[in-house]
């Protein structure tokens, strides 16, 4: 007989998922109901208006994937780009990357805008890739980018992009929720995210949202969009009018989960939350850079919510992240790629971006270092 499931519990304050709010499991053991009964096409109807309320956007198509952040990277370039097309894709890490993997899938012709890693993308290599692609039909960039810790400035890059007349499609996975994201502002024209990052809800769930200028794009299509769960021509008439149209059976549980993660945003209220993180970034650095911790990236372009160390000289990274997470029940992220065994992800992000989050942390690491 198998045992019964008694998962342990850590602290998480790794790149993702963040610990989450009591009220927000709560939330997820509510009964079930079907996804097409009216008091859950309501909620449904109220997560829109949230999502639509921490984006910072009136944009009508916002609603969630039923899938993670990955899933919200695809819907938007699937979506948005069919054979032939061309792009400009900005690659500073592990997720522009995929995204230039996913629009080369799209059968679109990609133009490749490429930064150290650690490094942002300037404004001049957007410039530059216009002079070889003078007419791609979108630009896409990461916001904030997990595997490095870079925050990308995006204001003049967008006037840029639209100057040129293409959309800006933007990935706002570790970002949302934790530092200012501002889409109709910004001019951003499709932006997808995750639920277990900033917005501390469980993993499973990709936010999205289109501008017109994108719904415009996406209703002039000559084929028909390759992802049948995707394609936002069927899966928008689940999310949006007085007679929902059946398209797939929603997660439920995941959208209570939803619901109460965005409502206790809303009640913290977004500049205090960004406040927030920027706070316990300071003093995160405060402890750990004494210590022998160095930042990754330059100040003026560090990601407060998701911090990229290396560690102090002589220490095994592998060893004390596995004695942080056996002994403390700590969890920190190692590095990706080249920074694989070199450098430790530390998030602090939503419910797990406290001082006591950063306390237990320290603690823990003046015993096992010393």
């Amino acid at each position: 007989m198998p045992e019964k499931l008694t998962p342990t519990k850590r602290i998480l304050m790794g790149p993702g998922p963040s610990d989450v709010h009591p009220e927000v499991l709560k939330a997820m053991a509510s009964p079930l109901m079907g996804h097409l009964d009216p008091e859950f096409v309501q909620i449904m109807d109220k997560v829109k208006a949230m999502v639509q309320e921490t984006l910072l956007t009136k944009n009508q198509l916002t609603f969630v994937v039923s899938a993670p952040g990955s899933a919200g990277m695809e819907t938007c370039l699937v979506n948005l780009l069919e054979p032939g097309d061309e792009c400009i894709i900005c690659i500073n890490g592990v997720f522009g990357g995929r995204m230039a993997d996913i629009a080369e899938r799209c059968g679109a012709t990609v133009h490749k805008v490429n930064s150290e890693w650690g490094k942002v993308i300037e404004p001049s290599q957007i410039k530059s890739a216009l002079g070889k692609c003078p007419h791609p039909k979108l630009v896409a960039l990461v916001h904030a980018e997990t595997s490095t810790g870079a925050l990308q400035p995006l204001e003049e890059i967008s006037d840029i992009v639209h100057n040129a007349g293409a959309l800006l499609v933007v990935d706002a996975v570790t970002s949302y929720c934790g530092v200012p994201l501002k889409i109709d502002e910004w001019n951003i024209d499709a932006v997808y995210s995750g639920s277990q990052k900033c917005l501390s809800a469980p993993p499973g769930l990709s936010p999205v949202s289109f501008s017109n200028n994108a719904v415009k794009a996406l209703e002039s299509r000559k084929t028909k969009v390759q992802s049948w769960f995707l394609d936002l021509s069927l899966v928008k008439n689940y999310w949006s009018g007085g007679k929902r149209a059946y398209h797939h059976t929603a997660p439920v549980s995941a959208l209570f989960a939803l619901y109460e993660s965005l409502r206790l945003v809303l009640e913290e209220g977004l500049e205090k939350r960004w406040a927030r993180h920027r706070e316990v970034h300071q003093y995160l650095a405060n402890k750990l850079e004494p210590m022998g911790f160095r930042f990754l990236v330059e100040q003026k372009h560090r990601l407060p919510n998701l911090n990229t160390m290396f560690l102090p000289t002589g220490v095994d990274e592998a060893k004390i992240r596995s004695a942080l997470l056996q002994q403390y029940n700590i969890e920190v992220g190692g590095g990706l790629g080249d920074f694989a065994g070199k450098l430790w992800r530390i998030g602090i992000m939503g419910e797990s971006c406290t001082h006591n989050h950063v306390n237990m942390l320290a603690g823990a690491l003046e015993e096992l270092i010393r």
